[in-house]
């Protein structure tokens, strides 16, 4: 069997983000936006997820118009629906206003059955001098890794 395909990745998220949870969400599309999403033109940078009215919106999403589409070709930065069931919604929005935490889409991908799917974070914001601590622990894990390597190689 064949397995999900992942299509954008919004890396930004995981580097000004701590990600405490993930969902994974359908996304409400038209025929022009899943063709250009399997044609991989997908931005998620500047991306987030809101609730409304029991509903859950993905906003500001970048998926490019269609090349052969027509005049019906669609929006590229509208509001788009994300498929959840209610009680995962009541979650997080609960855990979202509680904790103050965020919906980040981390990627977007089709799933085995080729459908278009997102998962999204629940995230809370780093400082800078989280994101300073971070990149310190991964340029010290690299130079271990590398002394670790080397030192395998000798012996």
């Amino acid at each position: 069997m064949q397995e999900a395909k992942t299509i954008a990745v919004n890396r930004k998220a995981r580097h000004d983000y701590d990600i405490e949870e993930t969902v994974d969400a359908g996304i409400a599309l038209t025929g022009t936006e899943i063709k250009s999403i399997r044609a991989g033109k997908v931005n998620l940078a500047q991306s987030f997820a809101r609730i409304e009215n029991g509903e859950v919106w993905l906003i500001n999403a970048h998926i490019a118009h269609y090349d052969a589409g027509n005049r019906h070709n669609h929006e590229p930065t509208r509001s788009r629906k994300l498929l959840l069931h209610r009680d995962e919604i009541s979650m997080l929005a609960g855990k979202a206003s509680q904790k103050r935490l965020t919906l980040v889409p981390l990627r977007l991908y089709l799933s085995k059955k080729s459908l278009a799917k997102v998962e999204l974070g629940l995230a809370k914001g780093k400082k800078l001098y989280d994101k300073r601590e971070t990149l310190a622990r991964r340029q010290t894990d690299r130079e271990i890794e590398r002394t670790l390597k080397t030192y395998r190689i000798k012996h």
